[in-house]
């Protein structure tokens, strides 16, 4: 279910640039301007200590997958930061994982986004939420923050 519109397109080829997304080998399975889907695969070298997936790298995929949702909507030359984040993890995850965020508010300026990560057997492992704030779009020419 991913469209093919320019800007769609734009979003997509912003996020392949983004170096953590290879790194912990994030493929995008849906993208939509409401909502995204992400798989990443279970790599033991970046387990925890209970042999399951690391916490810490469960909330980075929470927080770039929510990254992720406000280009595809806002394009790709928007300039966003994490505010706040948070995560509560239900099970351990021994398999790869597949996570889903909506947002709770598209807003202007705050965009308070909802994680929800699956191991492969459909069990809820955690749930998170992470804000961005939106500070502008950068300016062709200058580069600089252009206040929207």
């Amino acid at each position: 279910m991913i469209d093919t519109d320019n800007k769609h397109q734009a979003a997509l080829d912003k996020i392949d640039s983004i170096p953590i997304v290879k790194t912990l080998g994030i493929e995008i399975t849906e993208l939509t301007e409401d909502v995204i889907k992400v798989r990443a695969p279970h790599d033991r070298t970046y387990d925890g200590v209970f042999d399951s997936f690391h916490g810490g790298l469960l909330m980075t995929i929470a927080d770039t997958i929510s990254c992720f949702l406000i280009i595809r909507r806002d394009g790709p030359d928007v300039r966003i930061a994490t505010t706040d984040m948070n995560i509560r993890f239900l099970a351990p995850c021994q398999s790869d994982i597949t996570a889903e965020a909506r947002f709770l508010k598209a807003g202007r300026t705050l965009n308070p986004i909802e994680i929800n990560l699956f191991d492969d057997q459909g069990v809820k492992v955690a749930v998170a939420q992470v804000c961005y704030i939106k500070m502008g779009q950068k300016t062709p020419k200058t580069g600089v923050a252009n206040s929207q």
